[in-house]
């Protein structure tokens, strides 16, 4: 963080009455300004309040709800060594990177603490995770579908959850979560603390929040403009076909070295990816179809600086925190507009500023026009690259365009077929270098073929008449 931010700040985390333990990791991990949505959840839920928290990603969400979670599991009396610990408070993320990251930030500020971590999610096999829950567990970071099986399986008590925190909530209801985290729901004990938090917060989320949360406090910590003021966003008009052209283009030309590009197919990280490599640029693919052992490489690549390009899809867009990301790039456009705020705040984070750009195709106008109204902002237009749509080098004068196919329909509409023919003839007719018509080659007059008389039909009950 920088040092003129904590200069202007007014707050600091010692302000909060935190205890010990966790004011000493605070300090060991060098920060001391707390962000404004810390500012205000962090007494909140110390206090035991239900919270409904909205806040731009990158602006410290999980430390916003990880250290009053510590703080309050803290101060109550710890069972007894020998005791087997029950699962006190439950996070639940959408995806096994963000699920990675929060429980990360557990250890980080709790590592002074006596409390006990456990990650579970699904991709990999469940033997070492049911071992781990097995002598208990304070706080379980979990994705659903994974947790919701060991439950099934009677390898995990929801019955003792003080605290449930539900992380990038919006995105649970996008990837079909809502059905798993309702039936985890039924599970908890009714006298508990509901946290919600997502960088966005569309109606259905809050009809949701407003069925589960008890009274809740809501927080909106949001700009003028929903995006990070740190990013830098420009549009690269493109063609279809151009646009891997366009991105070796700018990967050569800039300083970028960490980027991450979004697809929006599986297949079509694994090709971006491959066609990098084959141009000596050092870039890995991650989405869901890749094993767990397979994603945790390409992300420690990325982080260890062994990869420049992380080719991903829509699953890395929340829960990828990696210092240092030069450039998003938005390789298809996003298909909502949440989406596409969520993948430019993996840059500019920790006070940094960052780049993101969206190569944008002609059919893809409409969505970048909804993507400006959602951000109140007009992306730059960056037309210096080779892959631009040029501009027509024929002289006005020898250029002739060809009706299109909507105005050849109405053109034969209330018209022979003579006259259509007659006119696409005049229309497509070729043209000689100064521009005039070439009157075309006259054809040979056609032979008449003899054709015998066509005998009319024999009508029923008359005989025709001989000569």
């Amino acid at each position: 963080m920088d040092h003129e931010q904590e200069e202007e700040s007014e707050h600091s985390f010692y302000e909060f009455d935190l205890a010990e333990p966790i004011v000493k990791a605070i300090r060991e991990t060098g920060y001391s300004v707390p962000t404004p949505i810390q500012v205000q959840a962090i007494p909140l839920i110390m206090e035991g309040r239900d919270v409904l928290g909205c806040a731009q990603t990158g602006t410290g969400k999980t430390a916003a709800f990880a250290l009053p979670v510590i703080h309050r599991l803290t101060q109550c009396r710890q069972p007894p060594k020998n005791q087997i610990r029950k699962v006190r408070a439950l996070v639940l993320t959408p995806t096994r990177e963000l699920a990675a990251q929060v429980d990360e930030s557990f250890r980080t500020y709790g590592k002074h603490s006596p409390l006990r971590h456990a990650l579970v999610f699904g991709g990999v096999g469940a033997t070492r995770q049911i071992k781990t829950l097995k002598p208990g567990v304070d706080i379980l970071v979990a994705t659903p579908g994974r947790l919701l099986d060991l439950l099934k399986q009677e390898h995990v008590d929801l019955g003792y959850v003080e605290i449930l925190v539900l992380d990038e909530a919006d995105r649970m209801l996008d990837m079909g979560f809502l059905p798993d985290v309702t039936e985890l729901i039924r599970e908890l004990p009714t006298a508990r603390q509901t946290l919600f938090f997502s960088a966005t917060m569309p109606p259905d989320i809050v009809d949701l929040a407003s069925s589960i949360l008890q009274d809740p406090a809501e927080i909106h910590v949001a700009p003028e403009h929903p995006t990070v003021e740190a990013v830098d966003q420009y549009v690269y008009h493109v063609e279809k076909h151009n646009k891997l052209q366009l991105l070796m283009h700018f990967l050569m030309s800039r300083q970028a070295s960490r980027v991450l590009v979004f697809v929006k197919m599986k297949h079509h990280a694994d090709r971006v990816a491959g066609q990098l490599v084959r141009h000596d640029i050092k870039a890995d693919a991650i989405h869901s179809d890749k094993t767990q052992l397979m994603r945790e490489k390409a992300l420690a690549d990325f982080k260890a600086n062994r990869v420049n390009v992380l080719v991903a899809t829509d699953i890395a867009a929340r829960g990828i925190d990696v210092d240092g990301i030069t450039h998003v790039v938005n390789y298809d456009v996003p298909r909502d507009c949440e989406t596409y705020v969520h993948r430019i705040g993996r840059t500019a984070r920790a006070g940094n500023r960052g780049i993101a750009v969206t190569f944008c195709e002609p059919e893809d106008e409409d969505a970048l026009r909804a993507i400006e109204r959602f951000i109140r902002c007009v992306l730059l237009v960056e037309t210096d690259h080779p892959e631009y749509p040029p501009a027509p080098t024929r002289a006005p004068e020898l250029q002739r365009e060809a009706p299109s196919d909507r105005a050849k329909t109405r053109h034969r509409r209330g018209r022979s077929k003579k006259e259509v023919a007659k006119e696409n003839k005049e229309t497509t007719a070729p043209r000689s270098a100064v521009g005039q018509d070439i009157k075309p080659r006259r054809q040979p007059p056609r032979e008449k073929q003899f054709r015998p008389e066509k005998q009319g039909k024999k009508r029923s009950g008359q005989t025709r008449k001989r000569g």
